[in-house]
């Protein structure tokens, strides 16, 4: 039977997917353990936690904090990336005229994924300085300063997959830790995004690839669906997504065709002609 503290709880759930997407409805007992510590401190209850939500907005940075799984690590699933370093660039390239080439890591977490692809360019030696730019949005604002500055531990499980090689050539030992090159860094825009906010994203305005990686697991249909389509409009016509190797967009006709190749898959956006034809393949 469900008490009154039960009804808060539900109702904190209900306020979280409104604002951000992550469904808690099915996993009550979890969202409890997650905030436990935080009503303690403030010595709320679940009801009066959401009304303090509604009069604090800026709680809502302190709540994604405690929400938000934001383990990574560099070269986490190499062959996407290398799928998009070695092949995918070279074919937007073709095309490109005058504008640099721009590239999307929606949900960036500590900078890991970007930094591994601004390596990975700088690696082909294709590219001048500046003719590749990278944006990284992240809902969690203490993990995107943890990225900007670019600091990671000696003992971070963050470097479990780094060749040895490119850890000495881009990064420099200090106070403990690696500080990535800012050369390396340079490339890389950081800023706070919610996923949901439409408007925000598309302030900014057309990218050649996304990569949104696990990501998709802890939504449900309707909010996949609709995080999707905001990627698609920002996306240009020709150009590539790349999702987390448990997501799929298979069952959704939101105007993307599945790309195999020999090691990976990711989703190329059609043009509105081929979008009439055909929907996203399988």
């Amino acid at each position: 039977m469900i008490n009154v503290q039960d009804n808060g709880l539900v109702k904190l759930s209900q306020i979280i997917y409104n604002y951000c997407g992550l469904r808690f409805a099915d996993r009550l007992p979890t969202l409890k353990e997650k905030v436990s510590k935080r009503l303690l401190e403030l010595g709320f209850s679940h009801w009066e936690y959401c009304q303090y939500l509604k009069m604090s907005p800026k709680e809502w940075d302190v709540l994604v904090e405690l929400l938000t799984i934001n383990e990574t690590y560099f070269y986490r699933e190499e062959n996407q990336l290398n799928e998009c370093c070695s092949y995918v660039l070279s074919l937007i390239k073709r095309k490109k005229r005058n504008r640099p080439i721009r590239i999307w890591s929606a949900a960036c977490s500590s900078g890991e994924e970007p930094y591994t692809l601004a390596m990975l360019i700088q690696e082909t030696g294709k590219f001048l300085p500046g003719s590749v730019e990278i944006i990284a949005t992240d809902i969690n604002k203490k993990v995107l300063q943890k990225a900007e500055m670019g600091w990671y531990h000696h003992g971070s499980f963050a470097f479990r997959r780094t060749p040895e090689n490119l850890l000495k050539k881009y990064f420099t030992d200090k106070d403990g830790g690696y500080q990535i090159n800012p050369s390396i860094q340079k490339m890389i825009k950081f800023q706070y995004l919610n996923l949901l906010d439409q408007a925000k994203i598309a302030q900014l305005a057309e990218v050649d690839i996304i990569f949104c990686r696990n990501v998709l697991i802890y939504f449900d249909h309707e909010t996949t669906k609709r995080v999707i389509q905001s990627l698609h409009q920002n996306l240009a016509t020709g150009g590539y997504l790349f999702l987390g190797h448990a997501e799929s967009i298979t069952d959704m006709s939101l105007g993307f065709k599945k790309v195999d190749s020999a090691k990976t898959f990711y989703y190329r956006k059609e043009s509105d002609r081929d979008e009439k034809v055909q929907s996203i393949s399988g």
